[in-house]
């Protein structure tokens, strides 16, 4: 996966917005929803990677069978992976851990954010 690719793939989601929060590391690219990160990279970092939120069990497998995905760089292990886009990870299972990234930031966003975004995991009243 390439860093055009990455970017594509983080704001292809309704309300998905890239920005460089932290001062002095302009490289460093936050995508967010609802003002909540959900994928950090350093996009012209070689190798490239990319820390993106997990449910803390599916993080632990997935460190287990895959030795590019390790517990998130300079983040809470528990619920954040770094994952290398080297191509060890295909790139279908990086794609699906965007998505539950991304999911799993809005789901603990409030309904009304939630409704706003017509997030598909959202339920009827």
């Amino acid at each position: 996966m390439t860093p055009d690719e990455l970017r594509t793939a983080c704001l292809d989601f309704n309300g998905a917005v890239e920005e460089q929060p932290f001062p002095g590391a302009s490289e460093v690219s936050a995508f967010k929803v609802g003002g909540k990160i959900f994928a950090l990279s350093s996009l012209p970092a070689e190798p490239l990677t990319v820390s993106l939120k997990c449910d803390p069990e599916l993080a632990v497998r997935l460190r287990a069978d895959h030795p590019g995905i390790v517990g998130g760089y300079h983040l809470n292990k528990r619920h954040w992976n770094t994952v290398s886009l080297d191509g060890s990870v295909p790139g279908r299972l990086v794609r699906e851990m965007i998505e539950d990234s991304y999911d799993l930031v809005v789901a603990s966003l409030p309904r009304a954010e939630r409704l706003k975004l017509d997030w598909s995991g959202e339920r009827g009243p």
